[in-house]
This record gives C-alpha cells, sequence and structure tokens, in this order.
C-alpha cells in the first residue's frame, strides 16, 4: 500500500510502530530512527502541509486529522501496532485512537505519549500565547540546538508550517478527559524545560493503565532515538 501519509511502503513485520511528529515538523523527525525496533516497524506519519505533502492542504484540525488517519490507518492494522506522539503529535494519536474505538475498529496494543500534557490540559502550553517573532525564535533556537544554521528561506518555510499547526493547536479543546481501551506509557525527558513531570500527570485519566517513564535528555532528544527509549518503546512487544 502506497500512501502520502507514509514517508515509505509499510514492510511486512509482525508489528507496527505509528509516529506522530510534533507541531511545526514533518516525518523527518525520525529520519534518525532505525527502520525497525527489534521487529517492529517504525511508519513516521506524514501529515499534509509540510515536507513532500508542502502542496497539500493543511489538516486543519486535530479532529480532522485523527478522522483521516482513521481511514488511512485501517487496512494497516492488521497486525499488532502501537502509536508514538511527541509533543503535540501526541494528541492527534489520541484522537485516532478515540475515533478508532468508537468506530469499533483495532485499537493499539500501546499509545506512547512524549513530552506533552493530557489532552484536557493541552490548552496551557505556553506556546499557544506566543507572537509570531516569539515563534520565529524558537524555530531558530530549536535548527541551532540541532546543528542547523537556520537561513532566511528555512525559516520562512518552516514558520509557514508551525503558524498553521500552531492555529490547530489553538481551536484544540477536550474539557474533560475520556478513557481509551489500550494502556499508555506517558514518557518523560529528565532535562526538558517545556514540560515537567507533574504536568503528564493527567494522562492518569485517560486510561485503565497507564505507566510513567522517565528518560534522559531534553524536549527534542526524541529525534535520535536514544536507547532509553528505544526500551520503552518496545515494552510492548
Amino acid at each position: 500500500m502506497t500512501t502520502p501519509w507514509l514517508v515509505r511502503p509499510p514492510a511486512d513485520q509482525p508489528a507496527r510502530l505509528f509516529c506522530f511528529p510534533f507541531s511545526g515538523a514533518g516525518a523527518s523527525a525520525f529520519s534518525a530512527w532505525p527502520s525497525t525496533l527489534d521487529d517492529v516497524e517504525v511508519c513516521p506519519v506524514q501529515f499534509p502541509g509540510r515536507e513532500n505533502r508542502l502542496a497539500h492542504p493543511h489538516y486543519g484540525t486535530y479532529e480532522q486529522l485523527a478522522d483521516s488517519l482513521v481511514e488511512v490507518l485501517a487496512p494497516l492494522l492488521d497486525r499488532p501496532y502501537a502509536f508514538f506522539g511527541h509533543c503535540a503529535g501526541a494528541i492527534p494519536a489520541f484522537e485516532t485512537v478515540v475515533r478508532l474505538a468508537e468506530r469499533g475498529l483495532r485499537t493499539p496494543e500501546c499509545l506512547f505519549v512524549s513530552g506533552q500534557p493530557a489532552p484536557h490540559d493541552a490548552s496551557r502550553d505556553r506556546m499557544l500565547a506566543m507572537s509570531e517573532p516569539e515563534l520565529r525564535g524558537e524555530l531558530e533556537a530549536f535548527l541551532l540546538g540541532r546543528g542547523i544554521t537556520p537561513r532566511p528561506d528555512m525559516i520562512e518555510m518552516g514558520l509557514s508550517v508551525l503558524l498553521d499547526d500552531h492555529a490547530a493547536a489553538g481551536r484544540y479543546r477536550r474539557a474533560e478527559p475520556v478513557a481509551i481501551p489500550c494502556p499508555v506509557v506517558v514518557v518523560h525527558w529528565r532535562d526538558d524545560p517545556e514540560v515537567s513531570l507533574g504536568e503528564l500527570a493527567g494522562w492518569g485519566a485517560y486510561s485503565a493503565a497507564v505507566d510513567f517513564q522517565v528518560v534522559d535528555g531534553g524536549h527534542y532528544d526524541f529525534m535520535d532515538a536514544p536507547d532509553q527509549l528505544r526500551k520503552v518503546l518496545t515494552t510492548w512487544r
């Protein structure tokens, strides 16, 4: 099956891990990850409106994104699978699980959420109060932190994507927790200045089985697939 939502056609591995990027990013956030973790195929999801899908209309809202993902992913859920969402990417991952359950489709063996407060706390994200110049500064700092020289054209393109994603995050509201029928593993990065362990506690209301894992590193170190994270991500197999 070939789809623009996945950066490569799914292989015939026994299990799959679908990976959801953070605001302003695309599937390349997982480019340093191996193609498999043990016998689990890593499947980065490519949202529209960025990278090789720059010409595709933006998804608009997390709810619309999740609706689209249910249709796209349904044929690929024929084997055990899990979702991993970092930062704001955890919200559409969660909303997709909600919709899969509502439609009686196979739900993940596990939802991994990294560096992101629970859905009913998502509106507290400090970035939602940022102006465009402040977001530009965040983007420049992120690129410099990854060892990339922020060229003006790169900044303008990245800022355009970030502003659209930021608007979607600002529109998202879930007033109360809703339980999903799968375990949730919450990953906290020990040196994350963006999100404290306490700010992740709200996920405890979203499943009968919630596990909090603390790993070494900062907010964006997931991009390098460090060993501690790899071990956490293979616990469901």
